[in-house]
């Protein structure tokens, strides 16, 4: 994938990039946003189309560039909790959740990952490599079971993202996050009753958020 044009150190081009950025976050986290262009973005940060080819080389470039800004911080986050968690099955379920918490929070957060997931790498390229990590982590201790890593990322990357779906048109039962992690724990080979043990499990309130 095409990486976004440094700024160089220039403030006055770190904040254009800024505005692109800005203005294809609003974009992308409408309804429509599936269908945003190129001139849209443009047109709603100010600067020509030029202007946007001098900082992102393509559409995809900017995707990755905002997909970057929407999920690091919060990726840190899920990460630092994970880091205290043992069991990958535990990881999974835990990631999955406050994924879902966050899009139940934020629904423009929410609406942005889905446009910008339909057609790059589901929620970017940063969490695509940790959730294959955690699939590999998991095979080699037996956890997960007669699933590749590949497949298991996909299982638990695509699930989530319909999910996601399902919470933004309002049409989630209670407890939705958690159903949703014991189905992709089963999914991945755990036994129900662990899964969905697992899955119902509290979680700290630090972790909530």
């Amino acid at each position: 994938m095409a990486e976004a044009k440094t700024t160089g150190g220039d403030p006055r081009r770190a904040r254009t990039r800024a505005k692109i950025i800005a203005a294809a976050f609003n974009l992308f986290g409408a309804k429509e946003g599936v269908l945003v262009r190129i001139e849209d973005i443009a047109a709603l940060a100010g600067v020509t189309r030029m202007t946007f080819y001098n900082h992102f080389a393509s559409m995809a470039a900017l995707r990755e560039a905002v997909c970057f800004e929407l999920t690091h911080d919060f990726l840190t986050s899920v990460t630092q909790t994970l880091a205290t968690l043992d069991d990958p099955s535990e990881r999974i379920s835990t990631a999955v959740r406050m994924y879902l918490g966050r899009a139940v929070s934020d629904a423009a957060w929410a609406r942005s990952i889905l446009n910008l997931s339909s057609d790059g790498l589901p929620f970017g390229a940063e969490t695509f490599r940790e959730a294959e990590q955690t699939m590999r982590e998991g095979i080699a201790a037996g956890v997960f079971q007669d699933v590749e890593s590949a497949l298991g990322r996909d299982l638990v990357l695509g699930t989530t993202l319909a999910a996601i779906a399902t919470i933004l048109r309002g049409q989630t039962g209670p407890e939705h996050a958690e159903r949703v992690a014991a189905a992709i724990l089963r999914g991945l080979g755990v036994e129900p009753e662990i899964a969905r043990r697992t899955a119902f499990a509290p979680l700290q309130s630090s972790n909530l958020t």
